[in-house]
């Protein structure tokens, strides 16, 4: 191998499969030097939960170095199925058996030449804005050991800012890729709603309409791969190219606010942050309007979101129970988990439709904010990655609750309307800590939303900064 592990782990996704097409390093070589770089690195962050690398290596030989991604490695989040590898969801209360399939999603996936190493570490049932399981051992932030990565995607941020693989497989229901992607400085986007294959999830689940599935990269340009990838082959807007959407440089109307739905201003890192973009966006040549927050019923459908949240947990429990059979055990299960299922038991039958069409509401709202601006602009999370051990799964169900809704009250908003969003790296605070900036724009714009990010990528280059992240990493492991 002419290019060393650690060379290669400074490389996005593009760039490691130029290196195979050109015949420099083989789809093998990469996928090795991936999994040198999980053996070494893992037991540090506990982002990967489990993995079959035989099973990549065989993929790796055999990859076609002319598919978009051809012998890229990567990771599944641990809520989707992959054939081969176990589905954990998170938690403990699933046996540890091989999928024999995945879901349309992960097909494209396959189809683009991904070698998938194994599975990223995730909060039970993909619920919580941190990844620390009870009686394992928590996902730790790159940045700073003793902080969380976030959640729901926190293992697949560690595995990336990390440089495991260059790129990993993420999902988004109300911020669970753009405020993970803040804490630990990668780029996070989330399509459109309905724009990406299925995953799998019955069309009638209440949890599609907001939920997607993506990725979280360390450049714009992986992640815009990613898309082009996992399209809907019937979507009648397919996204231009790379150097399509780096020619269209209109200016953009953003419309900016500072304060969350229930008033709470961000820290000041977090306003730091908001200001540095702010002032990009204007340099760049587009105009910056400050608004008020979309004026959002935040309490009640904070209220709404928890009752499909533990509706969707009950329904998940029930049908893990008929596949199980005997062998199903809700003791292992996390507090948390149980307490949302016994919640969702108690619910009258009527609970889920009124939650959906208040909802509804809150998203008719948020429609009303985006009119008359290209883009919207305001922290991705009003804080910086917070200490391990606060918000675990055995805590108080209320606090809990609290802190789900405090880490996502910026980036709800566009799960509800469905909008197309992105977390972008633009800040560190004083401590070395990234801080996102979150953009988001109307149903079908997320080529604008690329457009934008490519400018502001070229204006703040993030990329430069893992090459020392990665050399404290090693130096940890030594």
């Amino acid at each position: 191998m002419s290019v060393s592990a650690t060379s290669l782990a400074s490389l996005d996704a593009c760039a490691q499969v130029e290196l195979v097409r050109t015949g420099e390093v083989s789809a093998l070589e990469l996928t090795d030097a991936a999994i040198e770089r999980i053996e070494r690195l893992n037991p540090l962050l506990n982002a990967v939960v489990s993995f079959d690398f035989d099973q990549a290596r065989r993929r790796a030989r055999v990859v076609s170095k002319d598919a978009l991604f051809g012998g890229v490695p990567t990771l599944i989040k641990d809520v989707l199925p992959y054939p081969g590898l176990p589905l954990g969801m998170g938690g403990r209360f699933l046996p540890q058996f091989p999928m024999p399939s995945g879901s349309p999603y992960t097909d494209a996936l396959d189809a683009a030449g991904l070698v998938v190493l194994g599975k990223s570490a995730t909060s039970e049932f993909a619920l919580l804005g941190t990844t620390e399981p009870v009686g394992g051992k928590p996902v730790r932030n790159p940045w700073n050991l003793s902080l969380s990565s976030g959640g729901s995607s926190g293992g697949a941020v560690a595995a990336v800012a990390s440089g495991m693989v260059p790129i990993a497989h993420a999902s988004d229901g109300g911020g669970s890729i753009r405020g993970p992607s803040s804490f630990c400085g990668l780029f996070g986007f989330k399509p459109s709603r309905g724009r990406t294959q299925s995953n799998g999830l019955p069309e009638s689940s209440p949890s599609v309409q907001f939920l997607s599935e993506h990725c979280v990269s360390r450049s714009v340009r992986d992640s815009l791969a990613w898309l082009q990838a996992t399209e809907r082959q019937d979507n009648h807007q397919h996204m231009p190219s790379l150097d399509e959407l780096r020619a269209n440089r209109r200016p953009f109307r953003i419309g900016v606010y500072r304060n969350d739905g229930f008033g709470n201003a961000p820290d000041p890192d977090a306003a730091a942050g908001l200001e540095l973009a702010m002032r990009t966006c204007e340099a760049l040549g587009h105009s910056v309007v400050e608004i008020s927050s979309p004026p959002i019923d935040t309490k009640a459908a904070s209220e709404a979101f928890f009752t499909l949240s533990a509706s969707m947990v009950a329904g998940g429990l029930e049908f893990f129970r008929s596949m199980l059979g005997s062998a199903y055990n809700e003791d292992n299960l996390e507090p948390y988990t149980r307490e949302l299922a016994k919640r969702a038991r108690a619910m009258p039958q009527e609970a889920c439709i009124r939650a959906l069409e208040t909802l509804s509401s809150a998203a008719a709202v948020a429609k009303g904010t985006m009119a008359g601006f290209d883009v919207l602009l305001c922290p991705t999370v009003g804080f910086p990655a917070f200490e391990l051990g606060r918000y675990t799964p055995d805590k108080d169900v209320e606090e809990l609750n609290a802190f789900i809704v405090r880490v996502a009250s910026y980036t709800f908003p566009a799960s509800l309307a469905g909008w197309p969003a992105m977390s972008m790296p633009l800040y560190w605070t004083h401590a070395g800590l990234p801080l996102g900036s979150h953009f988001s724009a109307a149903t079908g714009n997320d080529a604008l939303l690329f457009s934008l990010a490519l400018q502001l990528e070229e204006a703040l280059p993030w990329q430069p900064r893992f090459g020392s992240l990665m050399d404290r990493l090693y130096a940890a492991t030594a």
